[in-house]
């Protein structure tokens, strides 16, 4: 396993990290709390030392699940939370969103309850949790500094959602160089990525991105494919059927980036998202040990070329070579569509609590 280092901080990353969002909750499929644990240490032993959880996942239960793990690894790994969501005065209606609660004096409460919870003295990285532009004011970046002074923080993030989008936000989160940037972005889905990318070599910011969803739902690592159809029980069932139908035949297109024995599609699917500099970490979505043992071993398989990568390009510009609507033409935005306008991008701007981009 490879690592890279989060913006200015010292905060140190494994190239491939686990999302906690799969432990503590049921969004993608239910798993005892032993099983969770058992996945948590298994991806210690395949490398993976960068663990992504927030206090919203199970209501607080993923930061427990997540603390009881690395209890005996703490010096060993690297934690970040998220903070934003008042999930304790608002009951949470299936996966619908729930309030937020983005001040400084929120921040400060939460991350406390947060380090109780994981039986924690600091946490690694602190991320503000889908914060719309407007929320974050000067009381919030000072609380930040507050606490990453005070040590119970060492690295301050921003992790887009709960859709594909937020420009504004992200661009904001550069440009005041947030030591990362959490966001949706795989081979299917390259607009807002290629876009913050654009950002970071304009300002010349040392802002990282983490990408996630990097697998497209399960279409790139070839889980959801023609056989097993795409009527999901979880939380990837928000996608489209006009996602899932296209998307088979996009990935014929990449083949190319498969190697046998060396490069599966899955694993290509995250060596193109590290072929980035400015990304630090990208965390799958884990279903299974054997999900961890494939994905943390894209960390050291032969990377993409030069040409392969040109191919990949040519091959979104012209939509994988599919004529045909996938049903994902909205970016979520919390200006009117401002971000998406000023960015050239050729997708409709949604402002609701969520939309058929969802993902997170």
């Amino acid at each position: 396993m490879n690592h890279r280092t989060l913006g200015d901080s010292d905060v140190e990353v494994s190239e491939v990290g686990f999302g906690a969002w799969v432990v503590g909750t049921d969004w993608w499929g239910d798993r005892t709390r032993d099983d969770a644990i058992g996945m948590l240490h298994h991806a210690i032993e395949e490398g993976i030392t960068y663990f992504d959880t927030g206090d919203v996942y199970g209501h607080g239960e993923s930061e427990e699940v997540l603390g009881e793990a690395l209890a005996d690894y703490r010096e060993e790994v690297t934690v970040a939370t998220k903070v934003g969501y008042d999930f304790y005065n608002h009951p949470q209606a299936g996966h619908g969103e729930l309030p937020k609660e983005i001040t400084g004096e929120w921040i400060r409460s939460a991350t406390e309850k947060s380090l109780d919870r994981l039986d924690m003295e600091y946490v690694d990285v602190l991320q503000l949790h889908n914060a719309n532009v407007d929320e974050v004011d000067e009381d919030v970046l000072e609380t930040l500094d507050e606490l990453r002074e005070e040590g119970l923080v060492r690295a301050v993030g921003w992790a887009l959602g709960p859709s594909i989008g937020w420009l504004a936000e992200g661009d904001m989160a550069i440009e005041a160089e947030f030591d990362s940037v959490q966001l949706v972005w795989n081979l299917f889905e390259q607009e807002v990525g290629n876009h913050f990318l654009e950002t970071i070599e304009e300002t010349g910011s040392s802002t990282s991105l983490i990408p996630r969803v990097p697998h497209s739902s399960g279409l790139l690592n070839e889980q959801v494919t023609p056989e097993t159809g795409h009527d999901l029980d979880d939380h990837r069932g928000f996608r489209p059927d006009a996602w899932y139908e296209t998307g088979w035949e996009k990935i014929e297109s990449l083949r190319f980036l498969e190697r046998d024995g060396e490069r599966t599609m899955g694993q290509a699917a995250i060596a193109y998202l590290l072929s980035h500099d400015p990304v630090a970490t990208v965390t799958p979505t884990f279903h299974t040990k054997e999900d961890i043992t494939a994905w943390a071993a894209a960390s050291e398989v032969p990377k993409l070329t030069d040409e392969e990568l040109a191919r990949v390009a040519d091959l979104y510009e012209t939509n994988f070579g599919v004529d045909r609507d996938d049903g994902m033409d909205e970016l979520r935005s919390s200006v009117g569509g401002e971000d998406i306008r000023a960015a050239g991008i050729d997708k409709r701007a949604t402002s609701g609590p969520r939309n058929t981009a969802s993902s997170d």
